[in-house]
């Protein structure tokens, strides 16, 4: 059944009217959905600049410590984005009813699917062993994830959410909770980490167990504003929160899968690549995390854009508005292209100095990694603007429910282009380290023509 929705947060009732307009609303959607994406990733940013000071093991744990735990989460967290494009859809097509149903399931999604990622978590130092990984170094690595482990359930119901608050056209409740967390999670991760203002020193666990406390903070708080304030308040999004609907978790499943898959795909890319640098050497390894790190934090912007993607192309979609649909997903590349750019060269000409506030100055090993890290950067120059590009197609794609062949596509990009060039770049040639950056780059630019072809293709 249609619910009617209040008119002070209906969708629009006709299309844009111009490009200019599209381009205003894809920057006033994706400007607190990229502030929040940066947000979480300052956290992230300040635990390895924390962890940094401990040497080079240390964040060679860490990378390792974030392999196990992006690969086992890859799955919830696609789960997670699919409440998007279904919340959407029926939010350009008035459906309040659908809206809040498509939170609920996202919400059961996420706790069926925590339990396994925490068994993941949990026995990571033997998956690291497998892998031919350092005694020592995986050891650490456990530490972080035991710590890391209870926060995945909360994580992934504040990615739900978020998603949910997107659909709705209102996404700063999340930035707001975003931007909060970043001196809780400072303040959480010294004492801990270090056994400072009369807390025991828990080292990595401690970084771990100070993430998973942010996690179920952000939330609570995520879960007051859903439920307490205009907008939200109006959806009842816990009415009836004990039945799961079964049909449309199929759906969800259907449309999250792939994009669990194509995520999974992308992050073991990035995870195998750590993998290979620690064949290499440590030192390669914490380069290779330095410079991910960094290259994260650009990605979070057109990351937030393409989240902005998904929720203009559904609602042109819900609305039966096949010009909207590719206006939508055409304004959001070239915006995100144009960023991306802006910020390449900013990194490229500053990267020595932003290198070296991931490594303590007084380290025997701080130089040659920063160096290291810093050539990373500037061969992933072009990797940064088709990384931008290709998250942006894969959120128009989403917002049409279209998420199968670019499943497909990330299997050709990744696995059988990228993955094989890194490999033979990096272990087979004396580029090294460098070699493996190659091969991201080479692989994530033919990925990302390819999801470009496919939506001009969908939305002729």
């Amino acid at each position: 059944m249609t619910t009617a929705i209040g008119t002070d947060h209906a969708p629009p009732a006709a299309p844009a009217p111009s490009f200019a307009l599209e381009l205003w609303d894809t920057m006033r959607l994706a400007a607190p959905m990229a502030l929040t994406q940066l947000s979480q990733i300052a956290m992230m940013s300040t635990d390895l600049a924390f962890i940094g000071r401990l040497g080079g093991d240390a964040v060679a744990a860490a990378a390792l410590a974030g392999t196990v735990y992006f690969v086992g989460s890859t799955f919830g967290m696609g789960l997670m984005s699919a409440v998007a494009p279904l919340a959407a859809q029926a939010y350009g097509a008035a459906d309040a009813g659908l809206v809040r149903r498509a939170l609920r399931v996202g919400l059961w999604a996420g706790l069926f699917i925590a339990l396994p990622i925490m068994l993941i978590a949990l026995n990571g130092e033997a998956i690291l062993l497998a892998l031919g990984q350092a005694p020592g170094v995986a050891h650490l690595a456990q530490n972080y994830l035991a710590g890391l482990a209870w926060g995945i359930a909360p994580m992934l119901w504040f990615l739900a959410l978020r998603s949910f608050m997107g659909a709705v056209n209102r996404p700063e409740p999340v930035l707001w909770i975003t931007l909060a967390a970043i001196p809780l999670n400072a303040l959480l991760v010294y004492p801990l980490l270090y056994g400072q203002w009369g807390f025991p020193q828990l080292g990595l666990t401690g970084v771990g167990l100070a993430t998973s406390t942010v996690n179920l903070g952000t939330f609570l708080a995520g879960l007051w504003f859903a439920t307490c304030r205009a907008p939200f308040r109006d959806y009842h999004v816990l009415a009836r929160l004990q039945r799961i609907d079964w049909r449309l978790m199929r759906q969800l499943l259907v449309i999250g899968a792939p994009i669990s898959l194509s995520f999974l795909l992308e992050y073991g890319l990035f995870s195998a690549a750590a993998i290979l640098m620690g064949l290499i050497s440590t030192a390669a390894l914490a380069a290779h995390q330095i410079a991910l790190q960094i290259t994260a934090i650009l990605f979070m912007v057109p990351f937030g854009i393409s989240m902005a993607a998904t929720v203009r192309v559904g609602h042109a979609t819900g609305r039966n508005d096949t010009i909207g649909v590719r206006r939508a997903g055409l304004m959001a590349m070239l915006l995100g292209v144009s960023l991306a750019v802006l910020f390449t060269v900013g990194i490229i000409l500053a990267r020595y100095d932003i290198v070296q506030l991931f490594l303590g100055s007084g380290l025997a090993d701080a130089e040659a990694t920063a160096a290291l890290a810093a050539t990373l950067l500037l061969v992933g120059t072009t990797f940064f603007i088709t990384d931008a590009l290709q998250t942006i197609a894969v959120g128009a794609l989403r917002g049409i429910k279209d998420t199968r062949v670019p499943l497909l596509l990330a299997v050709l990009g990744y696995w059988l282009i990228g993955f094989p060039a890194s490999y033979v770049l990096g272990l087979r040639t004396a580029l090294g380290a460098t070699g493996i950056w190659i091969g991201l780059s080479l692989g994530t630019a033919i990925y990302a023509a390819l999801l470009v072809l496919r939506f001009l293709r969908l939305s002729r």
